[in-house]
């Protein structure tokens, strides 16, 4: 009994001193806290369950405090941690490409190509990365950590990470953490934006309903689209390629294993270990700073832009259209990356002023051109600034 109490005077000192409570701080506890937050939006809100328990989760991984000179290796900016290695799918840039193939493997374009005038909403949505972009300039960020933080415009959080993996590699927390966190909160968010910029009126347009697309055309649409997308931006390939190609794995016909494959098991695992990492990235050290606040911030910023913009150019639009062939400005949101979100969000604003006006297949068009769009913007910056 002893020499059992001489070992706990002589070691309990050195044990504490490697344990979590003896290194944690307050910054610690608030990122715990943020993900516990996260995980309960998910749960009991149902705000984009498949990102934010991954994230919010992984945020409690992330902030688990540690004495770094004892050499464990378990942290996530420890060369050789598990965590490390699988964080190297983030900071090299290759989840992000193996999502968008999963992304075209479940993506339906026949809205989009029974209708292609509806592809300019999907670019006029784009503006919100570009605005976002320079307010970013005109804040004191560079030009690469501005064109970063601008694309979390697009709502397309796997487009985010790998753009911040090219030109900001420092600000990749942050900026994939935001981009996910407006994703989930498109329900919250558009609506009002939505309900501010248009009439009564043209929340009760009716549009007319889409013209059965050919299996020919179906299949002819990944080829051509990769075709004049990649010649215009090649530096958007790593995505453009794998979306289009997933895409024609699902319309041929003939290679449905490997559709299913893409869509199913692939993505989800993808998804499983881009969202844990992406959170664990968020260690209170590297994370909870002024540059991070303002990314928030501009994040915002730039979702609300490429919202008003989609609304506001189908408004414009409307100008020259013929009276039987207008757009409801209400799918004017799904112009941004939020699939299906955005369209959901369109239909059910719609619902509330016309219970007969159907507007979720009209909405996808935008909604499937935007995620093309932001690709396509993804690329352009990054072909400019590298």
């Amino acid at each position: 009994m002893g020499e059992f109490v001489n070992f706990l005077q002589n070691n309990l000192a050195d044990f504490w001193t490697y344990t979590g409570f003896h290194n944690a701080t307050y910054q610690h506890f608030i990122m715990i806290g943020v993900g516990i937050f996260f995980i309960y939006l998910a749960v009991a809100k149902e705000f984009e369950p498949m990102l934010l328990i991954p994230i919010g989760f992984g945020m409690l991984v992330g902030n688990i405090p540690f004495n770094m000179e004892a050499g464990l290796q378990v942290g996530i900016y420890e060369q050789g941690s598990v965590l490390n290695i699988l964080y190297q799918g983030v900071t090299s840039g290759w989840y992000p490409p193996l999502i968008f193939l999963g992304i075209g493997a479940m993506t339906d374009f026949s809205a989009l190509i029974s209708n292609p005038k509806l592809m300019l909403i999907g670019a006029a949505a784009q503006f919100g990365i570009f605005g976002a972009y320079m307010i970013a300039l005109e804040w004191g960020f560079d030009p690469m950590q501005a064109a970063s933080i601008g694309i979390i415009g697009g709502a397309d959080g796997p487009t985010a990470i790998f753009l911040s993996s090219k030109l900001a590699p420092n600000l990749m927390g942050a900026i994939a953490v935001s981009a996910y966190s407006y994703m989930a909160l498109v329900p919250v968010i558009q609506p009002p934006i939505m309900r501010l910029l248009t009439t009564k009126k043209e929340r009760v347009i009716h549009m007319k309903a889409p013209r059965a697309v050919s299996h020919t055309e179906k299949v002819m649409f990944p080829i051509i689209g990769l075709l004049l997308t990649c010649f215009l931006v090649p530096s958007g390939l790593p995505l453009l390629g794998m979306l289009f190609f997933g895409n024609l794995l699902k319309e041929s016909g003939v290679t449905r294993r490997l559709a299913e494959t893409a869509r199913g098991p692939l993505i989800d695992t993808i998804t499983i270990l881009l969202g844990l990492t992406v959170g664990a990235s968020t260690q209170a050290s590297e994370f909870l700073t002024v540059d991070s606040l303002k990314i928030f911030g501009l994040g915002a910023l730039s979702f609300v832009i490429a919202t008003a913009s989609g609304v506001l150019f189908v408004k414009i639009f409307n100008l020259i259209l013929r009276k039987d062939n207008k757009i409801n400005p209400l799918i004017g949101n799904a112009g941004v990356s939020a699939v299906p979100d955005s369209a959901r969000i369109s239909q059910i604003i719609g619902l509330e002023y016309d219970p007969t006006n159907y507007l979720l297949m009209h909405a996808m068009g935008p909604n499937v051109a935007g995620v093309i769009g932001s690709a396509v913007a993804a690329g352009i910056l990054l072909g400019f600034l590298v």
